[in-house]
């Protein structure tokens, strides 16, 4: 199993306490905001809170394609994506929709993720970058990925 780029994000944590407490920090730490609070970035030349917020937006529609042929798929294969490709795509997306995408596909991801068994989290697929990996990796990957994003919207608020 290859390196995870984030797990130092969750060590030591649940990753399931993870998935379902991070959005709701995320959510928190936002509310109230106002709408140029969105277009302020942690550092010069970096995404914007409202870009972070559609960046997680997009990758958890791909952590939900993941799960889902992850567990339905023999021998599923990822696809893997830029970011900056993606970005350029939603560039006009505002921040309260691409919050709201990121928490409702979060709940359905989250509820997958629960009903899981030992085997089925095991359960190993190929990326092309990373080799081979299991949805117990996926998810401790984007529990930090967001994590991660999580610490630069908290330098934003704290600008």
């Amino acid at each position: 199993m290859s390196t995870n780029p984030y797990a130092q994000y969750v060590e030591g944590v649940d990753v399931l306490t993870s998935l379902e407490e991070t959005p709701l920090r995320l959510q928190a730490l936002v509310n109230g905001w106002p709408g140029h609070a969105f277009e302020r970035s942690y550092a010069p030349g970096k995404w914007t809170a409202r870009q972070i917020l559609a960046h997680l937006a997009q990758t958890e529609m791909v952590f939900a394609n993941r799960l889902r042929f992850g567990l339905t798929k023999p021998d599923y294969v990822v696809q893997p994506f830029d970011q900056d490709e993606w970005m350029a795509v939603d560039e006009g997306m505002d921040a309260e929709s691409a919050l709201a995408a990121y928490l409702a596909l979060r709940r359905l991801n989250v509820r997958v993720c629960r009903r899981l068994t030992p085997q089925q989290r095991t359960r190993p697929f190929t990326h092309p970058e990373r080799g081979t990996i299991d949805l117990e990796w996926s998810m401790a990957m984007f529990a930090g990925h967001e994590r991660h994003h999580l610490a630069q919207l908290e330098q934003i608020a704290g600008a």
